[in-house]
Parts: C-alpha cells; structure tokens; sequence
C-alpha cells in the first residue's frame, strides 16, 4: 500500500512538471507626458523676421508703444515636475531648449512617467546652478548652442535678437541676453501651472500638453520695458532681472489632448 502511495504521489509529480508554466503578468506602471510648446506674439503665433526677404518680416508692437522684429527666439525649459496628490514625479535630466527657428526643439516626451493623476506642472525657466558650474556638457547644454557666456557668468537662459526704430545704435539691433543665476542677480525663475483637467495616466496612452508662450510679456508687467532705455543686456544685473521678472508668467497651458 506504501509503494502504491508513493507510485500515485511520482505520478503526479511528474504530470505537474511536464505542464506549461503559466507566463509571468507583466503590468506597465509607466505612461507617457508630450509638451508641445507655441511661442505667441499676443494672440498670434510668433513670426521671425530675417535678412533675406524684407517683405516678409512682421513687426510687433509692445506695451511702451516700441515697434519690434524678432529675429532669434531661444530659452531654456528644465528640471520638470509632475504634480499629484499620490506624490510627484521629476523627470531626470530634463533640460530642453526651446528655439523658434528649430520646430523639433518644440517638442518633447517624457518616457516612464509613474500612472498617478497629476493636476499641475512646473519647471524652470533656466539652467540650474549645479548645471551652471558643472563644465562642458552635451546636448542642450552644449556650448555651441550660442547659449553659454563663461564659466563665471554661466549660461543665457534665454535670449531674444531682434530690430527696433527705437533701438539707438547705428544698426537698430536689440539684444537682450538674460544670464544670471547666484544671488540677486539670478533669473532662474519657476513656472507652475494648474493643468485645465487632472491628467489621468492610470489608463495608459499618451498625453500632449500643449503651452503658450507669449514674448510680448518680456516688455510688460511688472516692468515696462522701452527699447530706448533697454536695448541691450550682455551681462548680469538689474536689467536682465526686470525682464526675467516680466517673462517669469507667460506661460500658459492651452489644452492636453
């Protein structure tokens, strides 16, 4: 009876060996976030002027009554964070440079992002201080962007050339170069927003969010800015300090799709 038992007890041994195993369930507890950036003049999108078609240059009007053309748009966009009740998500590495004369610069995913409910976002308009006297780098940190001064006043964190009747030089060049970040000098400057419905990536998917940028706020509020008086900024200081204050809220959310 004892062998008989133990026959039985083999036999099913090897009749549950023999069966498949079953495959692991894999779950994804990760979603995806695109920004789509839009840079705006007001309500329109952002035209550049350039040198080759006069014809077809557009000129702007800021809140000093100064007339103005654009002919280089470029900041930086870094250190992202997804907000949610359940806790916040900051994506690693996440420096991006936004430039008007390259669509691609516009847009961006952010992989493996945690499936929460996130009702806000925020991220800075500049590069870091640690980033900022971290040497030669890669990417959108590369030097040759045209977007790096020296190692002790560190990168532009955003940059806008342009044309105005009102600029006094010869050349009726404006260049406003806003750099600084140590102290009272710093134009680093956080932007959060409250997304217009929460965004739910439980569900899996991709979610687009899609930003304003007005650059005709660098000009107003709280400073207004008249060309004639601010034509010009190449280094740190008071003036890059009133416009960065002026373009910390021009950011918008439009919509997510």
């Amino acid at each position: 009876m004892k062998n008989l038992l133990l026959l039985s007890l083999s036999a099913i041994f090897v009749i549950s060996s023999c069966r498949k195993k079953e495959d692991p369930v894999v779950t994804n507890e990760t979603g995806k976030v695109s920004f789509t950036f839009e840079n705006m003049a007001g309500s329109a999108p952002l035209v550049l002027s350039g040198p080759s078609d006069a014809s077809k240059d557009k000129w702007y009007i800021i809140e000093s009554g100064d007339s103005l053309k654009i002919t280089q748009y470029k900041y930086y966009a870094t250190n992202f964070v997804l907000h949610s009740d359940s806790g916040n998500y900051k994506q690693p590495e996440s420096y991006y440079l936004i430039d008007e004369s390259i669509p691609q610069s516009k847009q961006f995913t952010i992989d493996e992002v945690p499936k929460r409910k996130y009702t806000k976002i925020s991220f800075l308009i500049g590069v870091d201080e640690e980033r900022n006297t971290s040497g030669a780098q890669t990417g959108a940190l590369d030097v040759n962007h045209g977007m790096f001064w020296d190692w002790n006043t560190g990168y532009i964190m955003a940059r806008l050339e342009g044309v105005s009747p009102q600029s006094p030089v010869p050349s009726q060049t404006v260049s406003l170069h806003i750099a600084g970040f140590q102290g009272e000098n710093s134009v680093l400057r956080l932007v959060t927003l409250d997304l217009p419905q929460p965004l739910d990536l439980t569900d899996g998917g991709l979610k687009n969010i899609h930003i304003k940028a007005d650059v005709l706020e660098w000009f107003k509020t709280p400073n207004e800015i008249k060309i004639s008086e601010i034509f010009v900024v190449a280094s740190v200081g008071q003036d890059a300090v009133k416009i960065a204050n002026n373009y910390s809220d021009m950011f918008k959310i439009d919509h997510i799709d």
